[in-house]
């Protein structure tokens, strides 16, 4: 398997959920300037043609992502047939909880009850997705969240952001490189985060440690990536003719390759 498990800080209990919930800002930020939102709303409307859905569930939100911003767009384009998101997370984000639930955002919850993406069987009906946040799953993990999937006919579809293409050895060359290249975007984005407080600007700029973890963690993510290999690997002991995968790189509509794609449709 070409993935490595490397660490990253945002899968620690023990770190603080308002740093992790800063960085996951950034990211959200990093996502528009990248062209991910417009990514994922040409690939849902494609799945909607192929594999009707009313409702999006998406597995292990955080505090919310990139995803309100995509249900947003999916439901400009089509006012007639709008989409549901239902937010939910193994370890609830409290804040994020009261934040979406609270502001009014059409047709977006943040579910409080935990739910387990290895564990399918009683989930709320609709689309299941996963948005840059496969692999921070070990294989083991990994594979029991495609089984459930296929076991349980619920259809998936998992975007990563990017793909593990980059050769171990030159990852670590460039590694001091590319660290100094997300701290510095850290500072340059920042101020384009929302929301945004006092305290992630003190430990931004005066004590920079938001950009350090988000730094290292942009970078751990590349090499824990699930290469295309990797995943077929995993799906191999249970293929069979009554559920249908596909695995492909994510474009823009104008056909600009951004990260790939796994998608479960049961047949």
């Amino acid at each position: 398997m070409k993935r490595i498990q490397l660490f990253e800080f945002e899968d620690h209990s023990w770190f603080p959920d308002w740093i992790r919930s800063c960085m996951t800002n950034l990211l959200v930020v990093m996502h528009k300037l990248m062209g991910t939102k417009e990514v994922l709303v040409h690939l849902l409307s494609d799945v909607k043609k192929r594999h009707n859905f009313t409702q999006i569930v998406d597995l292990g939100s955080g505090s919310g992502g990139i995803m309100p911003e995509v249900i947003r767009s999916l439901n400009d384009q089509n006012s007639a047939s709008s989409i549901d998101l239902l937010l939910t997370d193994l370890h609830p984000n409290k804040k994020a909880i009261h934040h979406i639930n609270t502001s009014g955002q059409p047709n977006t919850k943040y579910n409080e009850t935990p739910i387990d993406a290895t564990q399918l069987t009683n989930t709320p009906k609709g689309l299941k997705t996963m948005i840059n946040s496969f692999h921070h799953m070990p294989p083991k993990k990994a594979k029991m969240i495609l089984q459930s999937a296929q076991e349980n006919k619920q259809a998936i579809l998992i975007y990563e952001m990017a793909e593990n293409k980059m050769p171990l050895a030159l990852w670590w060359l460039l590694l001091p490189i590319s660290l100094a290249i997300v701290f510095i975007m850290a500072l340059i984005l920042t101020p384009f985060s929302k929301p945004i407080t006092i305290r992630q600007l003190i430990f931004t700029y005066l004590i920079p440690i938001i950009p350090i973890f988000y730094a290292w963690d942009g970078q751990a993510s590349l090499p824990r990536m699930y290469a295309f290999n990797d995943v077929e690997s995993l799906l191999k002991p249970f293929e069979n003719d009554t559920y249908t995968w596909e695995i492909k790189p994510g474009k823009k509509s104008n056909g600009k390759k951004l990260g790939y794609y796994i998608l479960g449709v049961p047949k």
